[in-house]
C-alpha cells in the first residue's frame, strides 16, 4: 500500500503562524475531525501536544477517546452531551440541550448565517434558559463563518450577527465561557483578534484557501503521499494499459504499476486528462482499485506533495483530496 509523509516542520510552521495571529499558542484548537483531515488522528495530536497545543476540535467521543490525555479541553462537534471532564459538546438545537446529560459540559452554537447547524439569534434567550434549568455547564459560546474565505462582505456581516450575540451574554449572567467563531480562512484574514479561541483546521495542513487580493500568509503542505514500484514492463508501441486500454503507448516505453488506487482513497479522475503526479509524470490510463501505471521504473514515486494544487487538477478542493485517503494507509513522520 503506498504511504503518507507528514513534515512535522511543515505543520510547526503552520502552526506558529496561526499563533502570530491569534497572540498566543494557547488560544489555538486545533481541528482534528476526520481522521484529522486524513492527516492521522492519533499522530496529529501527538504533534500538536508535543508543540504545545491544548485544546482539540473533534467530530465524536470515539475520537475524543483517543487523544484525551494529549489536551486540556476537546470540543466534540456531533455527539450527544454527556458528563466528561475533559469533553464540551457543541449544541445545535434547541432539542440538544433537552436531550443533553444534566452536568454535561455544552458550547452554543449560534447560528449567524451559515443556516447548517446552531441555534437561531431569536432562539438564545430560550436557551439560556433551558440549559439552566436542566444543569448544563455553559462553557462556551460560537458560530461558523459561510464566506470568510471570499471576497465579500458577507464575513463582516456574520461577524456583526456575533457581536451581538456577545453583547446579550454579557447581559445573560454567564461569566467564564469561551468565545470562538474564527476558522482557519477567518484568522488568516483578520487584522485583530479579540476572541478566546480559533478553531484551525485546514490552515494547520497547510492550505490558505484566501484569494489573492488578501495579505498572504504562507502556509506550507504537512502531507504527502508516496507509492510504491509492484511491477515493471516494457510497452511496444501501440500496446495498450489498464481497464478499457485508454492509454496506447506512442512509442516503446518501460511503465511501471504503483500501489495506489481508488481503494486508498485516491481520486480515479479522468484518464482523458491524467493527473500529473509531483514528479511530473501524468498517470497512464485508468486509475484502477489498487492500483496506478507510470513511465517510470522508480522504487517510489512522491504522487502528491500538495493537495491544493492536486485538487486544481481533479476538478475539487484540498480537503477533499486528503479526507478521502484511506485511514489505513501507512504514516511516517519526516
Amino acid at each position: 500500500m503506498a504511504t503518507i509523509k507528514i513534515n512535522k516542520q511543515n505543520f510547526y510552521h503552520n502552526l506558529n503562524q496561526i499563533a502570530l495571529k491569534t497572540g498566543s499558542v494557547d488560544k489555538i484548537a486545533i481541528v482534528l475531525k476526520d481522521n484529522a483531515y486524513g492527516h492521522g488522528l492519533e499522530l496529529m495530536a501527538d504533534l500538536a501536544s508535543e508543540f504545545g497545543i491544548k485544546h482539540a476540535v473533534v467530530r465524536n467521543r470515539s475520537e475524543a477517546n483517543l487523544i484525551k490525555p494529549l489536551f486540556n479541553s476537546i470540543l466534540v462537534l456531533g455527539d450527544k452531551a454527556v458528563v466528561d471532564e475533559k469533553c464540551s459538546f457543541a449544541i445545535n438545537t434547541i432539542e440538544d440541550i433537552v436531550q443533553a446529560q444534566k452536568g454535561s459540559r455544552i458550547e452554543l452554537k449560534v447560528d449567524t448565517g451559515m443556516h447548517r447547524n446552531g441555534i437561531a439569534p431569536g432562539e438564545v434567550d430560550r436557551a439560556f434558559e433551558l440549559i439552566r434549568g436542566n444543569g448544563l455547564l455553559l462553557v462556551g459560546v460560537m458560530t461558523h463563518y459561510r464566506s470568510a474565505d471570499e471576497l465579500s462582505s458577507e464575513y463582516f456581516w456574520q461577524k456583526k450577527q456575533f457581536e451581538k450575540l456577545r453583547q446579550k451574554i454579557n447581559q445573560s449572567g454567564y461569566t467564564d465561557i469561551r468565545i470562538h467563531s474564527h476558522n482557519s480562512a477567518a484568522i488568516l484574514r483578520t487584522k485583530c483578534f479579540d476572541e478566546d479561541l480559533v478553531r484551525v483546521g485546514i490552515g494547520a495542513y497547510g492550505y490558505n484557501e484566501l484569494p489573492d487580493p488578501f495579505d498572504k500568509v504562507v502556509l506550507k503542505p504537512v502531507l504527502s503521499l508516496h507509492a510504491k514500484k509492484i511491477a515493471t514492463r516494457i510497452l511496444k508501441k501501440g500496446d495498450k494499459v489498464g481497464y478499457g486500454g485508454d492509454f496506447v503507448a506512442p512509442k516503446e516505453m518501460k511503465v511501471s504499476t504503483y500501489d495506489l488506487g481508488y481503494g486508498d482513497g485516491w481520486c480515479r479522475g479522468n484518464s482523458s486528462h491524467p493527473f500529473m503526479t509531483a514528479e511530473n509524470l501524468p498517470i497512464l490510463g485508468r486509475v484502477s482499485m489498487d492500483f496506478i501505471s507510470l513511465e517510470s521504473d522508480k522504487e517510489e514515486i512522491c504522487v502528491m506533495s500538495d493537495a491544493q494544487e492536486a485538487a486544481k487538477q481533479l476538478g475539487t478542493i484540498s480537503y477533499e483530496i486528503t479526507t478521502t485517503l484511506s485511514v489505513n494507509i501507512a504514516k511516517e513522520v519526516n
